[in-house]
């Protein structure tokens, strides 16, 4: 028995964790036994620094759509890792630049062969269809143009009406 599953539609942000943790518990398991003390959550941006160099934690943020708050916490756990490094931006000595350090440089070529292996794991349990994503794109977008938290005092509002 599943209650999860068992409830469909209205329990899918914990169906959608439940998997996201699963995937997370497995893969940060793949990293301890390669010898790797680094994060699941980490593997974006060591990707995007790997493909831009340089960025600020509010680009990070922007291009990966969390909290700068979020993103700021989480730069700071790598570069205490060593895994990243910061500079003061040549134009706005408040802001920093992030980049990979030498240490995650270094590793790269490792974990990119996990990463691709990580790819044909998730295409595997996708069956190969990736119909999923046009359906994750709408998700997003519709949350995009209305929050879930508008939209349930939307609702909220329209049983007032009918209540009344």
């Amino acid at each position: 028995m599943d209650y999860i599953k068992d409830l469909g539609y209205r329990a899918l942000d914990s169906r959608f964790k439940r998997i996201s943790d699963r995937m997370a518990h497995d893969i940060r398991k793949v990293y301890r036994e390669q010898g790797l003390e680094i994060e699941p959550n980490w593997y974006l941006i060591l990707l995007l620094l790997k493909e831009n160099g340089q960025l600020s934690i509010a680009q990070i943020a922007e291009r990966l759509g969390y909290a700068h708050p979020t993103m700021a916490i989480l730069v700071k756990k790598m570069v205490a890792k060593g895994f990243l490094a910061t500079q003061a931006d040549a134009q706005d000595k408040r802001k920093q630049q992030i980049s990979l350090s030498s240490k995650a440089k270094n590793m790269l070529p490792q974990l990119e062969e996990i990463w691709a292996r990580c790819d044909e794991a998730i295409l595997q349990i996708l069956g190969n269809d990736l119909q999923i994503l046009p359906l994750l794109d709408a998700m997003e977008a519709r949350l995009g143009s209305q929050s879930f938290y508008q939209r349930f005092q939307d609702e909220l509002s329209k049983n007032s009406r009918n209540n009344s």
